[in-house]
């Protein structure tokens, strides 16, 4: 019998694509680690990373610069990855987690920490800020996905046409829980949240890069090592059983690998949106495969983030507005909005 593994190829458009976004990715986080208050010549930034030139220059580069574009490089990938397999399992080009109701769980559960354990000055403790807030964010993502998955079954199964409109629902009320936190806490604290919502890199050290690292680093393998379940569950639960793939069981635990990925990402640097929307959808089109390729999403997914970072950063100074800085998600969502809609006016189209 013709299994699932059996059908899936490699294609070398993929590898090509995922090559040279990943170039383009590190060139770019070459330059963002070069601009600043401070310039620096790329070489000497190269000998910085290597251990070389003065001790300000590693300082800036290696202590200041590199944790932050770090963070946005591993956020990237996290958001994108998470995106391509909760569009890829519900076959639903509208499921990211920003728009299901993932990082909205994420959110209330980050600002929750953030209000109840703040000092009042716009701090929190080392051991909340450290562990409380990745994992209130990492439950907090895992809850909201299952309500979005108990209220979804019908006849025992997740009906994916449905997975869409009640996480639009789950996300409503995960962002009143803020709005209401918000409203109660400490005005300082509040403020700290707020600006956290945004979605910012903005002073990210390695105690935010290293967990969304290590999400990344086992995670991102695990959902590629179910590269070709997916592409089974792409012609539909029927064909899928009929090719071997259990898929009950693989849906559940790729959920889970989608859910935790968008928590950390969003633990790590707030709820930057429209990346897990626009990078699987744009990294599938280029690619021209049936379902977003996860590895070419990746490095699309870091690339945009790295991108819309370093334009939040020196867009306005290039303006000649001030000597301000947005935070990032402003910036994708400048982006991302439009593309929505362009979906949304697809899918209408199709109907």
């Amino acid at each position: 019998m013709t299994t699932a593994t059996e059908t899936a190829v490699v294609k070398p458009r993929t590898v090509v694509l995922a090559a040279g976004f990943a170039i383009a990715a590190v060139i770019l986080a070459l330059v963002s680690l070069s601009l600043g208050t401070t310039k620096l010549p790329l070489d000497e930034v190269l000998r910085a990373l290597v251990g070389g030139g003065d001790s300000g220059t590693r300082l800036i580069v290696l202590e200041l610069r590199l944790p932050r574009v770090a963070t946005g490089l591993l956020v990237g990938i996290a958001f994108a990855v998470s995106g391509a397999l909760l569009q890829t399992l519900s076959r639903n080009p509208l499921a990211s987690p920003d728009i299901i109701g993932v990082n909205s769980g994420a959110s209330a559960a980050a600002v929750t920490v953030i209000v109840l354990a703040g000092t009042g000055g716009g701090n929190i403790s080392g051991a909340a800020e450290r562990i409380g807030l990745p994992l209130a964010a990492m439950l907090g993502g895992l809850l909201a996905t299952l309500i979005v998955g108990l209220l979804s079954i019908q006849r025992g199964v997740v009906d994916v046409s449905k997975v869409v409109l009640i996480g639009v629902g789950v996300a409503a009320a995960a962002n009143s829980l803020v709005a209401w936190l918000l409203v109660v806490g400490d005005v300082t604290d509040a403020g700290r949240a707020a600006a956290w919502l945004a979605g910012s890199l903005n002073a990210r050290t390695w105690s935010d890069a290293v967990p969304v690292g290590i999400a990344v680093a086992v995670l991102l393998p695990v959902a590629m090592i179910f590269g070709r379940e997916l592409e089974a569950l792409v012609l539909g639960d029927d064909v899928a059983s009929s090719l071997g793939v259990r898929v009950s069981r693989v849906r559940v635990a790729l959920l889970i690998v989608a859910t935790v990925l968008a928590a950390m990402a969003t633990a790590g640097a707030g709820p930057i949106t429209f990346v897990a929307l626009v990078a699987p959808q744009v990294a599938q089109r280029l690619a021209r495969t049936d379902r977003p390729p996860l590895l070419t999403t990746a490095m699309l997914g870091a690339l945009f983030v790295t991108l819309a970072d370093l334009i939040a950063r020196n867009g306005l100074q290039v303006l000649q507005v001030g000597p301000y800085e947005l935070p990032v998600g402003v910036v994708t969502a400048a982006a991302g909005a439009p593309y929505l809609l362009h979906l949304i006016g697809r899918q209408q189209k199709g109907r």
